[in-house]
This record gives structure tokens, C-alpha cells and sequence, in this order.
């Protein structure tokens, strides 16, 4: 294990002469980039470094850590900034209210910014044809990203009633598990690694069922299950886990899809609408 004591920047230099030529190669990197290191997926890690991904396991665990996310937690912790708008305007404990809103404005339009920088439209409109053609659209996550995948099916039911959203990992297994050619998921995850997501995409692929999956890791391993990825910005330390701009960034991301997708059918989302606001107007004082 390693010395919690230690940074772990400390503990790099001090068994970097007992690493191999390709670890090496990634102690490097991380030495170098010391603030960019924590947001990187072990994927995007391994592709800067110019290693394998494996190389990377095998770098953290010769380090003393259970895998890579404890790595990413140590370097996160080695520093434990407070929360930053941006790099030229840290947050600081003497800022008035309206300086602080400022700088977290600065830092939710960015991650707007980088959201629509990366968008692919020709993914866009793979997204969209899924989804219309769709018998039924599971819409699912895991912790904080199931808010946002209930918000989908929520902001989806003026389109159609065919989007159900799905938030125990055992029900979403079993409700995967009844899926067929001619259904989809549209799932929720940052990191797009996590040990229910893959549990549930994997019998999704089983069932041959189309999988849309939006996260910041196009190369992560959910997003080598999917049909679709669709790429969210905002970079988020292991500390600011469920971070506001990371949410903001993927709630962008699903309005440009949900507006896509209502545009199709125009007339008859309007007709929705009015009937919804119909049904729900009595329970309005």
C-alpha cells in the first residue's frame, strides 16, 4: 500500500528507477502535467504517454495503488486545490457573492463551450434516427448521472410516452435483459467506467438493443460498448465528484439532442405539449 503520508508525486520520483522503460514513460508525463493528469480516463493517460493501457495498471499498482482511480485520487489529493472558475481565477474564501457567481459562471459557460466544441453532428444525427426509430428507450445512469438521465426521460415525454427511465442497477439489468433489436438505451456516465454501468450495457449488447451513451470519455470502456457516443466538456477532478459544470455540460448536450430530435415532428410535439399542459392545468392554484 501506499504512504498515505506521501505525496504522490514523492512517491514517482522515488521508485522512478525501479520502474520499467514504458512506465517511465508515463511518470513522465505525469510529472509534467501534474494539474492536467487527474481529469485524464486511464485511456487518454496511456495515448499521451504513448504506452499501452496496461502499461498504466501495472505503473500504478508498482506505486502501491488498487488501480487507477486510487491514482487519480492521490494526485487530486496531492494538491487539493480549492475549486477553480478558471486557472487565471481561482476561487478564493475572500471573494464577495458576486465575484464568486462570476467566476462560477465563467466556468459553467465554458464547460457550454467545450461541450459544443466537440459535438459531432454526423453522431448527432446517428443519436437521433435511434432514437425516433426506437420501440422503447430505456434512460438510464448510476448515482448523480440518473438524475440527469430521469431529466431525459422527462424532457423526452412531449416527443413520446416510449422513453422510460430506469434508476436501480438491478432493475436496470433486469429491464435490459427484456430488451430487443428494436429497442435503445440512452445512458448517463462522465467517466463511462463504472462496474454497473458495464454490467448493464454488456447484456444491452447481449439483447442487440442500440446503446447511446454520453460522456466526457469518448475512449472509455462503456463507450467502446456503444453505437453512439456523444462527448460532453467540462474537466472534473476525482474530488468534485458530481460537479455542476460537468452537469451543466451534459445537460447542454441532451437539450441539443432533445431539440434535434423534437424538430423531426414538430406538429406533433406541439400537440403533446398542448395536450400535457391540458391534463395538468388542474393542478395548478
Amino acid at each position: 500500500m501506499p504512504d498515505t503520508t506521501s505525496n504522490v508525486f514523492d512517491t514517482i520520483s522515488q521508485s522512478y528507477y525501479e520502474l520499467t522503460a514504458a512506465e517511465r514513460k508515463t511518470a513522465d508525463y505525469v510529472l509534467k502535467h501534474r494539474d492536467r493528469s487527474q481529469y485524464l480516463s486511464i485511456g487518454e493517460l496511456a495515448e499521451e504517454s504513448g504506452v499501452a493501457e496496461a502499461t498504466v495498471s501495472r505503473f500504478c499498482r508498482r506505486l502501491g495503488y488498487k488501480g487507477y482511480n486510487a491514482f487519480k485520487l492521490a494526485i487530486a489529493n496531492a494538491g487539493a486545490p480549492k475549486p477553480a472558475a478558471a486557472a487565471d481565477k481561482p476561487i478564493r474564501d475572500s471573494d464577495a457573492p458576486i465575484e464568486l457567481a462570476r467566476k462560477l459562471y465563467a466556468v459553467e459557460s465554458e464547460a457550454m463551450l467545450q461541450t459544443l466544441s466537440l459535438l459531432r453532428p454526423a453522431e448527432l444525427d446517428r443519436a437521433v434516427a435511434i432514437l425516433r426509430g426506437a420501440r422503447k428507450v430505456l434512460c438510464m445512469g448510476q448515482g448523480g448521472s440518473m438524475i440527469l438521465a430521469s431529466e431525459a426521460a422527462h424532457l423526452f415525454s412531449v416527443y413520446d410516452g416510449k422513453f422510460v427511465p430506469v434508476s436501480d442497477s438491478h432493475m436496470q439489468v433486469i429491464a435490459a435483459a427484456t430488451l430487443t433489436e428494436a429497442d435503445a438505451v440512452l445512458f448517463f456516465s462522465y467517466s463511462g467506467a463504472t462496474k454497473d454501468m458495464m454490467e448493464t450495457l454488456t447484456v444491452v449488447r447481449e439483447q442487440g438493443a442500440k446503446i447511446i451513451l454520453i460522456t466526457r470519455f469518448p475512449r472509455s470502456p462503456g463507450a467502446q460498448l456503444a453505437d453512439v457516443v456523444l462527448q460532453c466538456g467540462s474537466n472534473e477532478s476525482p474530488l468534485e465528484h458530481g460537479s455542476v459544470p460537468a452537469r451543466i455540460a451534459q445537460l447542454f448536450l441532451l437539450d441539443i439532442l432533445f431539440t434535434r430530435v423534437t424538430l423531426t415532428e414538430p406538429d406533433g410535439c406541439r400537440a403533446n405539449r398542448q395536450r400535457i399542459a391540458a391534463a395538468l392545468a388542474d393542478k395548478h392554484l
